[in-house]
């Protein structure tokens, strides 16, 4: 066993950005290590870190908590978390300056880290929920994005933070987009250009656990089939959808859905339900797919990477940001067909439903997937933090 170490983590308090690392957390924690965790324990942020065992560090986030307050401009999105990062910075700098720790992890928008990590000589490893930058990166979407209005403004406001605090050798682009080390907890098969990103990027895929404090799901006696429907915990204010949905599914011979509506929608304004549907504000999402035959999601990373470690046939319905992009993969892998929300009507979605579960391509596809990613996961990321913690000491 290693020494133990003193970990770091600094987070943003979104729960979609806490949970694809918190097994790594976990098992670090349960490995002997003390680790932190700098967040806001806002919604179930609090509660999720707790449950890991990790010292909460508690900074006050200056981020939207409300599920439909995100920007949709790309630079306005970017603006956030560094206005969030640098709002957060003074306050983990005295937290951490008489309790260093031998290493830092750090989530996408966790930027303070890695600026302390080089303030302070210690190593920072980057814990990616999503695709990484590839070798053509900054001639794409970086430029895309210089040409987007306000973006002048938010690069020289991002390099002159780095600059009053002491970092005069990374520009914006290299300090976001290139981190020292990363651990992507995505299957590669979502990262663009995987066969072209950096060396300093190792693909652990998606570390999920058992998540037993999230709840169970028992599948109905005669279900011979069960299909989630689940567009996760934003963009979720659509009972237009959710109803197509039960018109598509509802009273199929064999099927058993699960419809997860959020907490936008209630269950009134659906109508009548078929009695072969339950409907929920929030499910147990990754114990239903363990038993799932299908699964209609947003295509947010987290979903399409349960979806590809539990072999579970997806029909992807994107709604905002990288779920797009990632709808668009999971269609090219060949294991899953995207419909607009726009072109998500009940006979669509029936069709979409019987095509991919009788393919069975699809199936072997999403099997070979399945069994590559359960080499990964997070004692495979826990056993390369302690490397890079110890290899910084040698």
């Amino acid at each position: 066993m290693t020494r133990r170490l003193h970990i770091a983590m600094v987070g943003v308090p979104a729960v979609s950005h806490v949970l694809p690392s918190l097994e790594i957390i976990r098992e670090l924690v349960d490995r002997g290590h003390r680790v932190t965790y700098a967040n806001d324990p806002v919604d179930r942020v609090g509660e999720l870190i707790a449950s890991t065992g990790a010292e909460l560090v508690r900074f006050t986030t200056t981020l939207p908590t409300g599920d439909e307050e995100w920007a949709d401009d790309p630079i306005e999105g970017m603006d956030i978390f560094l206005d969030d990062a640098i709002n957060s910075l003074p306050v983990l700098r005295d937290s951490y300056d008489d309790d260093r720790p031998d290493v830092f992890l750090y989530d996408i928008g966790g930027y303070s880290a890695r600026v302390l990590g080089i303030n302070w000589g210690i190593p920072s490893i980057q814990l990616s929920p999503t695709y990484v930058a590839w070798a053509d990166y900054a001639n794409t979407v970086m430029e895309w994005l210089r040409a987007q209005p306000g973006a002048a403004e938010h690069h020289a406001k991002f390099d002159a933070w780095l600059a009053e605090n002491g970092i005069t050798d990374l520009d914006h682009a290299n300090f976001a987009g290139a981190p020292d080390r990363a651990l992507a907890m995505i299957p590669r098969e979502m990262q663009p250009h995987a066969d072209t990103v950096s060396d300093a990027v190792t693909f652990v895929g998606p570390c999920l656990g058992q998540r037993e404090d999230q709840g169970t799901w028992t599948r109905p006696a005669g279900a011979e089939h069960v299909l989630l429907v689940s567009l996760g915990s934003a963009y979720t204010n659509l009972p237009g959808f959710y109803r197509e949905c039960l018109g598509a599914f509802g009273d199929l011979p064999g099927w058993h859905v699960v419809l997860q509506v959020g907490r936008y929608v209630d269950s009134e304004e659906l109508g009548d339900v078929p009695a072969n549907a339950e409907v929920h504000s929030w499910v147990p999402q990754l114990d239903i797919l363990r038993q799932a035959d299908a699964f209609v999601t947003h295509a947010g990373m987290g979903g399409s990477s349960e979806g590809l470690y539990t072999a579970t046939p997806m029909i992807a319905v994107p709604q905002a940001v990288d779920q797009f992009d990632n709808a668009d993969r999971l269609q090219e892998v060949g294991v899953a067909r995207r419909i607009n929300t726009e072109d998500a009507t009940a006979e669509t979605l029936r069709a979409a439903l019987f095509e991919l579960t009788s393919d069975p391509d699809v199936a072997e596809r999403l099997a070979g997937i399945s069994a590559r990613l359960r080499e990964g996961g997070a004692s495979y990321a826990a056993d390369l933090i302690e490397a890079e913690a110890d290899g910084a000491t040698a």
